[in-house]
């Protein structure tokens, strides 16, 4: 179930289940081009790795996704593109970011998802879209937010396909 909103720059589903989180990542795959920027906030335990193990499978990715808690950052190569799956839970400053040398990921020909973006704020690139997911009694609510052209993109066609049922 979605929610319309007036400027199309976002959407609010209802999750009631995690296999209603793996579908949404299922559905994101294939509108992520290289060079985009994917944030995802929430709590622990709020499905965060759970949508980015479901968007990675979308794509092709047959191997184990873990969360890059401790790593800061697990890298996948399907079809000839780079996912960066970051983790930025560990950081203490923002400048950590820098610090780690993580800039050099963020390229044209990569797709990054970045977990708790709030902690590196002012040094990563702004992202494309805004994941947002929070916890509705025994369910979960997802905001996706266009912070781009591309976002928006990605949000429209999600918008017009996505249907909490399918499989």
């Amino acid at each position: 179930m979605h929610s319309p909103d007036d400027n199309q720059s976002a959407l609010r589903l209802h999750l009631p289940d995690a296999a209603a989180t793996a579908r949404v990542g299922g559905a994101l795959a294939p509108l992520l081009k290289p060079g985009m920027v994917v944030a995802l906030d929430g709590d622990l335990g709020a499905g965060k790795t759970t949508l980015v193990r479901a968007l990675l499978r979308a794509c092709g990715h047959r191997g184990p996704v873990k969360s890059p808690t401790y790593a800061l950052v697990e890298i996948y190569v399907i079809s000839r593109i780079y996912f960066y799956h970051f983790d930025f839970y560990r950081f203490n400053f923002p400048e950590e970011f820098l610090d780690a040398g993580l800039g050099e990921y963020f390229r044209d020909d990569a797709v990054c998802l970045v977990e708790w973006p709030q902690n590196a704020a002012g040094y990563m690139p702004t992202a494309d879209l805004v994941l947002r997911l929070h916890f509705a009694q025994r369910a979960r609510e997802l905001e996706i937010v266009a912070g781009s052209e591309e976002g928006r993109e990605c949000l429209m066609a999600l918008r017009s396909g996505w249907s909490p049922a399918a499989g």
